[in-house]
């Protein structure tokens, strides 16, 4: 099939009409429709750059929230690019923090609102990438940093789960947290560790 034989679909992205190949996502759409690439910008530069958009889809009145690159284009699809400010007053410098044992403390002192989580489920309905957000905000709060890391992998920052929460408690930067301090204080290479044993023991002799 060519790309003139190709079933087009109608969509209003940003309250303007578009027709494209039903084939492409909400970003594709809008270069189909000659809107601009900014290029060193977001997945055109290599790295997400966490395009979130409002989508009402044909025939139903319920909104989502999903990610520009990964919704194909449906048709009487409404799209929505939303911007969110990113939160700054979560600060933090990973060096302040002397030893593992004070990593709690030091949680509770950046992330306050965290102990006042009202399990709404907000920020896990919210979240495009399927993440358990209420439990991983849980997991940290109880001092399970490596856990509650792990359940953000997969974590873009695309900032949902922070507007769905009532608590401000902005949940991806308890995750990006959990994932810096686990790292910092926790995770090192087992086979590098082991060799650092050997070496010290002097059972690994290093050629010259």
């Amino acid at each position: 099939m060519s790309e003139s034989d190709e079933p087009l679909v109608n969509v209003v992205i940003d309250g303007k009409s578009i027709t494209a190949p039903a084939r492409l996502s909400t970003i594709q759409a809008l270069w189909h429709a000659g809107y601009p690439r900014v290029k060193s910008v977001g997945c055109l530069e290599g790295v997400c750059g966490s395009c979130r958009i409002m989508v009402r889809r044909a025939g139903t009145a319920e909104v989502t929230m999903e990610l520009g690159c990964q919704t194909l284009i449906e048709e009487g699809m409404e799209v929505s690019f939303l911007v969110f400010p990113t939160p700054t007053h979560h600060t933090y410098e990973l060096g302040e923090i002397n030893n593992s044992w004070e990593v709690q403390a030091h949680f509770n002192r950046i992330f306050p609102e965290a102990d006042h989580c009202r399990h709404c489920s907000g920020c896990t309905r919210s979240c495009p990438k399927g993440i358990d957000v209420e439990k991983g905000v849980e997991l940290a709060s109880k001092g399970r940093f490596r856990e509650a890391g792990e359940l953000f992998i997969e974590c873009v920052m695309c900032n949902f789960c922070m507007t769905a929460c009532p608590e401000f408690i902005a949940p991806n930067h308890v995750g990006i947290f959990a994932r810096r301090v686990t790292a910092y204080f926790h995770i090192r290479p087992s086979n590098l560790i082991n060799r650092l044993e050997k070496l010290a023991r002097g059972e690994l002799q290093i050629p010259e």
